[in-house]
């Protein structure tokens, strides 16, 4: 009797690979961050520039990486990008700071998020001091958490049954999230927003300062302006990564040297119009000082309070329920390929390594799901995430430098697809990119050593996994 080994099955088309980005893309952040921005900039004029520069940074990080997509159509992505760019020293340093924080840490948050506006509906969900049921020192347990971990456990055992059940949810919670937002924004502009407000809003657009928790305001000048820009980006950032997730799941696209690319530009554009539309809707709607001091920095529930009235805190919640169950169900998809290429190359544990009887890395789903629930219940993920922006940042820069490296190294590789815009756009991304890095480094170092520091943990794991093959 002959066993044939599972292998992954080229299911996913274009508009399944278009939704995994636009999806794992959108989750709470475009309800929530604008908040901080604004507090950092002050004005409605660079509230929307720091959006259309993430855009902008992310678009051309997306037409970018559909060359390496092409080069290198299996599973794993960016984690299979640095290893042939650089040595697969840099590869698992990525994967190790991918599992222990990146992705889980997401997943983790994206998780909360879901459970907390579900509070609007369940009190008992409300992450209060009355509903907490354990305490320890700074470590609260609270209910939510708990159902955090039941949407991850719930998700996760759905992609172990193969990839129809995960790719169903993803374009189904997508396309709902995407048609929600887009009608919220079309709401806004026609029944809630204000002349007097956009003008009050415009009115000194491009004067950066700093707003206070009591509104008064500090003037941000000189070389400060680009720290400010940095530190607001930390959230623009965070609220439009994950993109890259249809990359670690290229094994199970139809015709991936194609496809990849053209989801990563047509998912990353759809995105960036709704994001940018979005604050544009907020800033016709709100006065500013109602954007920077939104309670608990939701912006989008003070927003569809105007819109609908009362009953527009349950419009948003419902939405960002949708959207952060959506977005979970792409991160846990995509996110188990990069550790089950990892093991193949002798850098994970070995039983993530293989499929099961419906070809998908069970193992690895379910060790990433452990690791996002234990960072549910420590609350720190929120605080991990913040900090590891930073180091995110460098793994796309040192990506995209490997666009440059592999056409010295390998010219004679395939290229059914080519960096739009190279070498100009690649250059611009690297440039922008580190900027951000040293920005952070001068003005606000709580957010890169901390992401250093995991990622630095991953060398001497990294030399003991090879030691343990080699034995």
């Amino acid at each position: 009797m002959s066993t044939t080994t599972p292998t992954f099955k080229p299911s996913l088309g274009l508009l399944d690979a278009t939704m995994i980005v636009a999806g794992s893309m959108i989750g709470s952040g475009i309800f929530i961050v604008s908040a901080d921005i604004t507090r950092n900039v002050g004005s409605a004029g660079w509230l929307v520039v720091v959006w259309l520069i993430t855009g902008f940074m992310t678009l051309t990080a997306a037409l970018s990486y559909g060359e390496l997509s092409a080069m290198f159509p299996k599973a794993g992505g960016q984690y299979v990008y640095l290893k042939e760019s650089y040595n697969p020293l840099l590869g698992f340093l990525y994967g190790w700071s991918f599992f222990s924080v990146i992705q889980t840490g997401t997943i983790a948050a994206v998780g909360v998020a879901f459970s907390k506006f579900a509070g609007y509906f369940f009190p008992a969900l409300e992450m209060t001091d009355a509903n907490i049921i354990f305490q320890a020192g700074v470590l609260k347990i609270y209910p939510a958490q708990f159902v955090s971990i039941a949407i991850i456990i719930l998700l996760t055992y759905i992609n172990t049954k193969g990839v129809q059940g995960g790719k169903l949810i993803q374009t189904t919670f997508t396309v709902t999230k995407l048609v929600s937002l887009f009608g919220l924004i079309g709401f806004g502009f026609l029944l809630a927003a204000k002349s007097e407000i956009w003008n009050a809003n415009w009115q000194d657009a491009w004067s950066m300062k700093s707003i206070a928790a009591d509104n008064s305001t500090t003037p941000v000048i000189g070389l400060a302006i680009f720290g400010a820009i940095a530190a607001s980006m930390v959230g623009s950032i965070f609220s439009s990564d994950a993109w890259n997730n249809v990359t670690f799941i290229a094994g199970e696209i139809k015709n991936p040297k194609r496809n990849i690319g053209l989801s990563l530009f047509l998912g990353t554009l759809i995105v960036t119009i709704i994001y940018v539309s979005a604050n544009l809707m907020y800033i016709s709607v709100l006065p500013l000082n109602d954007i920077a001091h939104a309670p608990a920095d939701r912006v989008a529930v003070s927003t569809a309070n105007a819109i609908f009235g009362n009953i527009g805190t349950y419009v948003i919640a419902v939405m960002i329920m949708i959207s952060t169950f959506g977005c979970n169900n792409g991160l846990i998809l995509a996110g188990a390929r990069v550790y089950y290429t990892m093991a193949q190359d002798g850098l994970f544990f070995k039983k993530a390594s293989t499929l099961n009887k419906n070809a998908v890395p069970e193992w690895a789903l379910w060790a990433q799901c452990l690791v996002a629930a234990l960072l549910c219940l420590s609350g720190k993920y929120g605080d991990l995430l913040d900090m590891v922006s930073f180091i995110v940042v460098i793994f796309y820069v040192l990506t995209i430098i490997g666009i440059f490296i592999l056409r010295k190294k390998r010219p004679e590789m395939e290229r059914p697809y080519k960096a739009v815009g190279y070498p100009v756009l690649p250059a611009i991304y690297v440039l922008m990119g580190t900027l951000f890095c040293v920005l952070l480094i001068i003005y606000k170092p709580n957010f890169t050593w901390p992401g250093l520091i995991i990622a630095l943990l991953g060398i001497p794991l990294y030399y003991l996994a090879v030691r343990s093959n080699k034995k």
